[in-house]
C-alpha cells in the first residue's frame, strides 16, 4: 500500500460519522495509547492510528470543560464524557484534549464539535496527551 493510501485508511478507521455526514476522530481511537518507562520516567506510547493524526486537521466531538470563569472560553478541555458534577473530572488523560480556540467559544452543556490542528503532547508534565489548536466551533 502506498504511504498516502495507508494514511488515508488509518484516518478513515479513526473517525466516526457526525450528523452532517462529516467525520470526527473517535475517542476510542484516542484511547489507543499506553504508558512505557523510559529511564527514570513514564511516557506515552501512541498507536499508529493516533500518530497518523498528529499535526493534521481533524474534528473532535465532546463536552466542554472550562478552565477559567466566563461565559466564553479560548482555552478549555474537551472531554469524551459529560461531567457528572462540576468538581469531578470524567475520565483519564486519553479522554481529554486541550483546546486553544481561534475565537472564544460560548460554554454549553451539550456536546460540541470543533475542528482544528490535532497535536500530540509528548513531553509535558501536565498530564494531557493531545491538543487541538486554531480550533473553531463547527455548526
Amino acid at each position: 500500500m502506498q504511504p498516502r493510501r495507508a494514511v488515508a485508511a488509518v484516518l478513515f478507521a479513526a473517525s466516526s460519522a457526525l450528523a452532517d455526514g462529516s467525520a470526527a476522530v473517535s475517542w476510542e481511537t484516542l484511547a489507543q495509547v499506553s504508558v512505557i518507562r523510559q529511564k527514570d520516567r513514564y511516557v506515552p506510547e501512541f498507536s499508529r492510528g493516533i500518530l497518523a493524526l498528529d499535526k493534521r486537521e481533524v474534528k473532535l466531538r465532546g463536552f466542554m470543560l472550562p478552565l477559567e470563569q466566563g461565559a466564553a472560553q479560548r482555552r478549555f478541555l474537551l472531554s469524551a464524557q459529560p461531567p457528572e458534577c462540576p468538581f469531578c473530572m470524567p475520565g483519564s488523560a486519553e479522554q481529554f484534549a486541550e483546546v486553544l480556540a481561534r475565537a472564544p467559544v460560548k460554554y454549553v452543556t451539550d456536546a460540541i464539535t470543533l475542528s482544528g490542528t490535532f497535536t500530540l503532547v509528548r513531553d509535558e508534565s501536565g498530564g494531557l496527551l493531545s491538543r487541538l489548536t486554531e480550533a473553531k466551533l463547527e455548526k
